[in-house]
């Protein structure tokens, strides 16, 4: 039984991919790869703003540790965060809290880890809603997800400014009549947020949403980059950014692994309102996915690889 729900996952994962890949397949068929190539490029140009967002997020995740108190080199710090990419798909991006198995010979505990993960993502939520507003005028039926996604972020930030954490952290931790395994995940999430009310300060807030707005901004501009391999479209820089934020953020809100089809579907069909055929539409979204969500994942399993191999043979 425990083999069956082990393969489940990934194997529902897969007939998905399967079922999105026929239901293309027509379109598929008039893909031609010879703009990627002749624009090779505008893919290492997409490449390297990829590159520079994982950058920026690197250097937000350390100033988050710094403020809860937890001293890890830099070089050490930047390998377990790219490691957690390996499970970027996964839904809502949860698997990356992985991560804090590697923080642990530090003495971080899973709570500050899962808390500074949390505020994050509800970062990059604020951030990805900003830069979709450049879009969003142009395709109102999008505005509504939108103005609920930020409704939501405002509800969040209430919620965990107001509540005392720690003081539910204790009670949940002692609620005997709670089943064991409800207890302690519901005390291990109040744990988290108590961390993550911790850098709740203007600070914190401000500069974790700036970082967050150049590091996707950057990544939306490698996205007009490949966009730009079909002149003929004139697809704008703004628009670019817009419809790759849209994407982004309505393929998170769907809590598929990696937002894996919607994120692809929002993608083609806004480039095509720009004047995009469905084929070329289709290539330059399926580039887009390489140089960020998959080169991401490649990155994070060669991130575990080297902690493994050299950093910290330890951890096994």
């Amino acid at each position: 039984m425990q083999s069956f729900a082990r393969y489940l996952f990934p194997t529902l994962v897969g007939v998905f991919a399967l079922a999105c890949l026929y239901g293309l397949r027509g379109d598929l068929a008039l893909l031609s790869f010879g703009p990627l190539v002749r624009s090779w490029d505008l893919v290492v140009l997409a490449t390297l703003c990829s590159l520079g967002n994982y950058t920026l997020r690197i250097v937000r995740w350390q100033r988050y540790l710094t403020r809860l108190g937890c001293a890890v080199p830099l070089g050490f710090s930047s390998l377990a965060y790219i490691a957690g990419f390996a499970f970027t798909v996964s839904p809502g991006k949860v698997g990356e809290v992985a991560r804090a198995r590697y923080y642990a010979r530090f003495g971080i505990a899973l709570p500050d880890v899962a808390g500074a993960f949390f505020l994050e993502r509800l970062m990059d939520l604020v951030a990805m809603m900003v830069l979709a507003a450049l879009i969003t005028a142009a395709v109102p039926h999008y505005q509504f997800a939108m103005s609920c996604a930020g409704a939501a972020t405002l509800l969040i930030l209430a919620v965990m400014a107001l509540l005392p954490w720690p003081t539910l952290a204790q009670r949940l931790s002692a609620a005997s009549q709670l089943p064991r395994a409800v207890q302690q995940i519901a005390a291990a999430a109040a744990q988290a947020l108590a961390a993550a009310r911790s850098l709740l300060s203007p600070g914190a807030l401000l500069g974790g949403f700036a970082l967050g707005l150049a590091a996707w901004g950057l990544e939306g501009l490698g996205f007009f980059a490949l966009g730009s391999i079909y002149p003929a479209a004139h697809l704008s820089a703004l628009t670019g950014v817009g419809i790759y934020a849209v994407a982004v953020l309505l393929g998170a809100l769907s809590f598929l692994p990696g937002g894996l089809g919607s994120t692809e579907a929002v993608m083609t069909a806004l480039l095509t309102t720009q004047g995009f055929s469905v084929a070329d539409a289709l290539l330059v979204t399926i580039a887009c996915r390489l140089v960020t969500l998959w080169l991401a994942v490649a990155l994070g399993w060669a991130a575990i690889w080297a902690l493994r191999q050299r950093l910290v043979p330890a951890v096994p």
